[in-house]
């Protein structure tokens, strides 16, 4: 046999080989429900409670869609202050992989959350009861959502402000960095525009200062369980 032919088998084999010892199972495509975007916020612009309060929102509303049993957890940074470390939205939320209402796959793992391969967009960043939340050219516009993070997940130095005061400001101080769910903005190209950290809100951190930049002071909930 000649030599070259010898190769090209080896390598085929060595491929299969490869293959059969992967035992790493594939994502599940449908699921039940472990991402949705709030209905509603606070009521009180960027002023969540702290995490704490956040958590606590997201638990009582996935209770009221029948989700409860999970333990849900606020996508949200704190950035470090009074001698407490920075808590970054990525390390929160589990492992995944994640699914809207209506078991529509999101994101895989933490990696992809934060990489290419989400899928995060105005059709499956739904509301836990698996409504559809107005994006850019809707009216009102609410596609402004609250996550104080960088792209990559993680939280901001402590100044200047962009979380309302780690979710505790309803005033004219402060900003928060949001992230666009329908993905659409300034520019054409829907995947340059950041799902969790697209521009910091203008005007302070009241409910009226969010909805003057499209927002509602919504945020997003995942299942860490």
């Amino acid at each position: 046999m000649h030599r070259s032919t010898v190769l090209a088998l080896n390598l085929v084999a060595i491929a299969s080989l490869l293959v059969a010892c992967d035992t790493t199972p594939p994502a599940p495509q449908t699921g039940p429900m472990s991402f949705f975007v709030t209905s509603v916020g606070s009521g009180k612009g960027g002023d969540l409670g702290g995490l704490e309060g956040a958590d606590a929102h997201c638990q009582k509303l996935a209770t009221a869609a029948g989700a409860g049993s999970r333990g849900w957890r606020a996508y949200l940074s704190a950035s470090p202050a009074n001698n407490q470390p920075a808590v970054n939205a990525r390390d929160r939320i589990g492992k995944g992989p994640w699914f809207n209402a209506k078991g529509i796959l999101v994101a895989r793992d933490v990696a992809s959350l934060h990489g290419s391969g989400n899928n995060i967009n105005k059709t499956t960043a739904l509301t836990e009861t698996g409504t559809p939340v107005n994006g850019r050219g809707d009216n009102p516009n609410t596609h402004d959502i609250l996550t104080g993070s960088a792209v990559d997940g993680t939280a901001f130095a402590p100044s200047p402000d962009m979380t309302c005061g780690n979710w505790t400001r309803s005033g004219p101080e402060g900003a928060a960095m949001v992230g666009h769910h329908d993905r659409t903005g300034l520019t054409p190209d829907p995947f340059s525009v950041s799902w969790n950290s697209s521009h910091q809100s203008r005007g302070g951190c009241s409910q009226d200062a969010l909805k003057g930049t499209g927002g509602a002071g919504l945020f997003y909930c995942f299942a860490a369980n």
